[in-house]
């Protein structure tokens, strides 16, 4: 009898933990991905505001599992999934399985605006990173060239769009690259006069997070400098402006987009029923109803905890659901039923900034120093390797030291498909 064959779209969170679960199992695995790495994407604003370089945030997926004899790791973009057939097509061919996984993550979504994405990237993937610190960097130095104050001051106006950690984590940030990193880089203007607007169509920052450390967050913002405005939704977006929804414009040349997020494309072919934001409806155990050989993980997944809660997009429910449907399928193997999952939530936190974070933990609410402390040290836990956390810590030290960022060099390059770091 062949060997049963597990393939997984996409080496993410989800992906990876589920690959690395069959280590032991009677199974071959094959890992299909588009990029060559696993991204820890937690960091990944880090890597778009210059404090640290790619590869400190991701790992080769074949260094990861170099050592598991079960698995083999293709680098290709799916392209279709025949659930007739069962085979995934990619763009180096096909492959067949038994049981597939699809862990292929989410992308950004404008909500049906899709012709702002050429004027405000979103941050999902490295090439992401890389092109918001191009235009960060480049913002600066066109600063430095021209003359007439009123453009200056477009290209010194930076515009978040969403109030999640993400948006929160990067509007810190680009205060803080103002206020500190670029502090006597410049003789035509003062760094410190750049603005950082942060704009959430709801009541508060980080809605997910209990009220008092949304308004803690807020404050350690505001704090910065950071220009906080709430209750307002983005109208329009070109390439000098933002407008609201209450007709006000700001000029900025710079705008980044942290306001939404969907189901990968790739979705769509699996022939089920999506829900609003593209992601796919699950049973207990992440398999299909329509196919159950199929599994969705990870943030393409619509999934119910057996406590009856909603699964969060988070990276640990990702690990922690790649886990566990590595276990259902050996136990389907082994003739037995499946089994619920069940969140073990670990808590959620968002840095703002030097010494500015809030993290929740069961009932244990943090704000602060303390906070920015235990974002350092889960962070550290949770990156790929051991070479990834010396990087990490170093460059983090260093920064607390010097205020400087590391990784601000402008790659000139016409070809997308060059190599930065």
């Amino acid at each position: 009898m062949a060997e049963h064959h597990v393939v997984i779209i996409g080496a993410g969170f989800a992906g990876l933990s589920a690959a690395k679960s069959l280590k032991s199992a009677p199974v071959k695995v094959t890992i299909i991905d588009k990029q060559n790495h696993h991204l820890f994407q937690p960091l990944l604003y880090q890597v778009a505001t210059a404090a640290l370089s790619a590869p400190d945030i991701a790992a080769p997926i074949r260094k990861v599992l170099r050592k598991q004899k079960n698995a083999t790791v293709l680098l290709a973009d799916v392209e279709d999934i025949d659930r007739e057939t069962k085979c995934v097509k990619h763009s180096k061919g096909s492959i067949a399985y038994d049981t597939l996984i699809v862990a292929a993550g989410a992308a950004n979504s404008y909500f049906g605006h899709d012709e702002w994405r050429k004027f405000a990237p979103g941050l999902k993937e490295l090439s992401d990173a890389f092109e918001i610190r191009e235009r960060v960097l480049k913002a600066y130095e066109n600063a430095e060239l021209v003359t007439d104050e009123n453009e200056r001051t477009e290209y010194l106006t930076f515009v978040v769009i969403g109030g999640g950690p993400t948006g929160v984590e990067m509007a810190g940030a680009l205060k803080e690259i103002a206020t500190r990193t670029m502090r006597s880089n410049f003789r035509n203007f003062d760094p410190k006069s750049a603005r950082v607007v942060l704009i959430e169509g709801s009541d508060r920052v980080l809605g997910a997070f209990p009220a008092e450390l949304s308004k803690s967050a807020q404050k350690q913002l505001e704090d910065l400098g950071v220009e906080v405005v709430l209750n307002t939704m983005v109208k329009d977006i070109d390439a000098t402006s933002v407008t609201t929804s209450d007709g006000h414009l700001i000029k900025a040349k710079t705008v980044v987009w942290a306001a939404g997020v969907g189901g990968a494309p790739l979705a769509k072919k699996l022939g089920v029923e999506l829900d609003r934001s593209g992601r796919v409806p699950v049973r207990p155990d992440f398999s299909l109803e329509e196919a159950p050989e199929i599994f969705v993980i990870g943030d393409l997944a619509k999934a119910t905890s057996k406590d009856g809660e909603e699964v969060p997009a988070l990276a640990p429910a990702a690990t922690q659901a790649g886990a566990h449907v590595a276990e259902q399928i050996v136990r389907r193997l082994e003739g037995k039923e499946p089994e619920a999952f069940q969140y073990l939530d670990k808590g959620m936190m968002a840095t703002i900034g030097r010494s500015r974070a809030v993290a929740l933990s069961g009932p244990l609410k943090l704000s602060g120093w303390l906070a920015w402390m235990a974002w350092l040290f889960i962070h550290l836990i949770f990156l790929v390797d051991f070479r990834n956390r010396m990087a990490v810590l170093f460059e983090w030290a260093w920064a607390y030291v010097t205020f400087q960022r590391s990784a601000r060099i402008i790659v000139q390059s016409d070809s997308k498909s060059a190599v930065k770091t």
